[in-house]
């Protein structure tokens, strides 16, 4: 779906993403991103993936992140792992600094294919969702329109609020209503890279100079 080059853009959570090694050019291995987290930056809330392992590394500015209920705050040349099942949350807490990270992800030991391919289509979906006004100020679907695409996605991002057993019981009453009041999870208009760029060249050298070691890792929730 995505190849080097290719941006994802969310102007309401304030994340600028270019893709490094997409999902039809990463021959095998972890999709690759650039995250641009502008300042005051956050993603939509907390949550899982039941299917992905994800590592974040911070290139320049700061990050902070909430993984298993341990705050974390990471600056230059840090990592944190997180594996499937395991909440995290994170935002920028400058105003007025940007922080570039480097965002890798890669099925989880045992998944299925196809992971990487569902994941890329909600952020394609949510972001433009987000840039078309459909979204509250923290970048949260409106309730119909979550509601249809927390059913299609779970297999790849689950939020922790509200709990689970609530989240199934009101799905199973607002996704069959929004539904026959025409929402859809997907939208082919939304489903596409929001432009294409020529990747930073810094960026490309830290994808390999990236540490390898010494990363928070927090072990799959029980």
């Amino acid at each position: 779906m995505s190849r080097y080059g290719d941006v994802y853009e969310n102007k309401v959570t304030r994340e600028y993403a270019v893709v490094l090694r997409g999902t039809e050019d990463r021959n095998g291995g972890p999709m690759i991103v650039h995250l641009t987290a502008r300042a005051g930056a956050a993603v939509v809330g907390e949550h899982v993936h039941p299917n992905l392992r994800e590592r974040f590394t911070v290139v320049s500015g700061r990050l902070e992140a909430k993984i298993a209920g341990t705050l974390h705050r990471l600056g230059p040349g840090q990592s944190a792992v997180i594996e499937p099942g395991v909440a995290h949350d994170w935002w920028n807490p400058s105003d007025s600094e940007e922080a570039h990270v480097l965002v890798e992800l890669e099925d989880a030991p045992g998944a299925g294919a196809g992971n990487l391919d569902r994941f890329e289509l909600m952020i394609a979906t949510l972001f433009s969702l987000a840039n078309a006004g459909k979204v509250d100020r923290k970048g949260r679907p409106l309730l119909l329109q979550a509601a249809v695409m927390a059913r299609e996605f779970a297999d790849v991002i689950v939020f922790t609020r509200p709990p689970r057993a609530i989240q199934r019981a009101i799905l199973s009453v607002l996704a069959p209503l929004a539904r026959l009041l025409g929402y859809t999870a997907i939208y082919p208009e939304y489903s596409k890279p929001h432009g294409h760029v020529t990747p930073d060249a810094e960026m490309l050298v830290a994808t390999v100079l990236a540490p390898v070691g010494a990363a928070i890792r927090v072990a799959e929730a029980a």
